[in-house]
């Protein structure tokens, strides 16, 4: 076994964000990659009915391949999952549709598993709006109070497709720590989808982490992007907000093809009316070298390979995501 293969098994990882087509063969492409722990968050436009299926979705799932992947509510459970030599899953939301305008029902999801809510898909919710809402007037009455009800039963607020005044409201606010799970750097490529520099300085500053994406539309190579260009914009935020608030969130959604309904539903605002990219439909190729979940552990060959040093590779990995897991995961008064 090579060094790199041995720091990875060693390692506690963890993905900050997947989207795929939950089954069988993706849960044994976590393992096959070492994932520790994984936000899985495939809820887009639902409603709270339809949340409330998503949470039984995964009890089954959990119930029928319990030797391979457990449900992960606490920082605890991600090293038993490390022990177990299983994937944690985190049931993690994409946007708070499913809250409705019910703010009770943050503390009722919680009560459910729920640990992740991105706080805005895209568009406009009662709480704040996405990066492609035409005008972002940042963060809503009613979105500062599902914040502080975040904060106090222990959810950790998610800010990738948020909008950057919803953004910035919200890591100014948060008496928590959160989270930028799926990001890359506007400065390296200028996209809408990106963020710039000073929300990434800011989440940092609050404690938060960025966690970087796989997504190629948003790196400078697009589809042409290899593992390294994956690296290097890892470590442009490093070089910008220091090591301890970085880590992985690939943004894998194996198994959902382009164009397919999943996508085409997604890409649509609320589901149903104008569609509002053209990702769902065009070729989205993930970085050579890591176009598969199983592939991880070239990311860790990979960055040993630059000189990074084991210490470093492990924060990277998944040390940075349970500090902040942990954080956030304690309710606040």
């Amino acid at each position: 076994m090579n060094d790199a293969q041995k720091l990875h098994d060693q390692a506690i990882v963890i993905d900050g964000l997947q989207t795929c087509q939950w089954s069988r063969s993706i849960f044994e492409d976590m393992r096959k990659g070492g994932l520790t722990a994984v936000n899985a968050s495939s809820v887009i436009w639902e409603n709270f009915r339809e949340g409330v299926g998503y949470v039984s979705q995964w009890k089954r799932f959990m119930r029928e391949n319990d030797d391979i992947i457990r449900p992960v509510r606490t920082v605890a459970d991600i090293h038993d999952a490390k022990e177990e030599n299983k994937t944690g899953i985190i049931i993690g939301w994409q946007n708070t549709s499913p809250l409705e305008d019910k703010l009770d029902y943050v503390e009722i999801f919680k009560d459910l598993g729920v640990g992740i809510m991105q706080l805005t898909y895209n568009t406009q919710n009662y709480s704040g709006a996405g990066y492609l809402e035409e005008n972002d007037s940042g963060l809503t009455g009613f979105g500062r109070e599902v914040l502080s009800e975040m904060n106090r039963v222990g959810l950790l607020c998610d800010l990738s497709h948020v909008g950057d005044r919803t953004t910035a409201d919200v890591i100014e606010r948060s008496k928590s720590p959160v989270c930028i799970s799926h990001v890359l750097p506007r400065a390296l490529r200028d996209v809408k989808r990106n963020k710039p520099d000073e929300l990434f300085k800011a989440c940092a500053e609050k404690g938060g982490i960025i966690g970087v994406s796989l997504f190629a539309p948003g790196l400078a190579a697009g589809n042409d992007a290899t593992v390294e260009d994956y690296l290097d914009a890892m470590a442009y935020i490093i070089d910008l907000v220091g090591e301890d608030h970085v880590g992985i969130g690939t943004d894998f959604s194996q198994e959902r093809p382009r164009p397919g309904p999943w996508q085409i539903w997604a890409n649509k605002d609320k589901g149903t009316a104008r569609t509002l990219t053209e990702f769902a439909t065009v070729k989205i190729s993930k970085p050579q070298g890591i176009e598969r979940i199983g592939d991880v552990p070239n990311l860790t060959s990979r960055m040993l390979a630059r000189g990074w040093s084991e210490a470093l590779v492990l924060k990277l990995l998944g040390q940075n995501w349970l500090r902040v897991l942990d954080a956030a995961w304690r309710p606040t008064n």
